[in-house]
């Protein structure tokens, strides 16, 4: 028995026949979609490697039912950049240094998406740290993820003010 779900996947609708219910979304991105940027770390919701926006949240896709998603939204990595022009995240990473091997990086960067677009974000570099300590980096970019974290919240902060004005 087949079960079809509608994704709304970086800006696209996707109709998707699931064979099996107990596909996560994680799976159903990297081995269905060829969305491979989020990646299978622990696949236990312990490392976030596999972090992804749902709905403007961010969530580990390996404990997500893709079954349970039905009519959501779903943005990854592959889905931030705009025209070529990259996400003031992903800017700043670059800017920061915030990666080294790089297998961490693109849930990083989604949770620093989720966790600016939350507001909680600040200017404090602690809550910052404790609010992505869900996401975790082996090669130790912590201090560059912070500043890259703490500079687009400054950037997106301004652009939003613009955009108001």
């Amino acid at each position: 028995m087949s079960l079809t779900v509608h994704l709304t996947i970086n800006g696209g609708l996707r109709r998707v026949e699931l064979d099996d219910p107990r596909t996560t979304l994680l799976d159903l991105l990297r081995e269905r979609l060829g969305l491979t940027g989020a990646k299978k770390g622990c696949d236990r919701g312990q490392c976030g490697a596999c972090t992804v926006l749902v709905d403007g949240r961010r969530i580990n896709a390996c404990l997500a039912l893709a079954a349970s998603l039905d009519g959501a939204e779903v943005t990854t990595i592959e889905g931030l950049a705009e025209g070529g022009r990259l996400h003031p995240v992903q800017a700043a990473f670059i800017a920061h240094d915030g990666f080294q091997c790089g297998f961490c990086t693109p849930g990083q960067i989604m949770s620093a998406v989720g966790l600016i677009a939350e507001g909680h974000a600040g200017d404090d570099p602690e809550r910052v740290r404790e609010l992505m300590s869900g996401n975790l980096c082996r090669c130790a970019a912590y201090r560059g993820i912070t500043e890259a974290v703490l500079e687009a919240q400054g950037v997106l902060a301004g652009q939003a003010q613009e955009t108001a004005a």
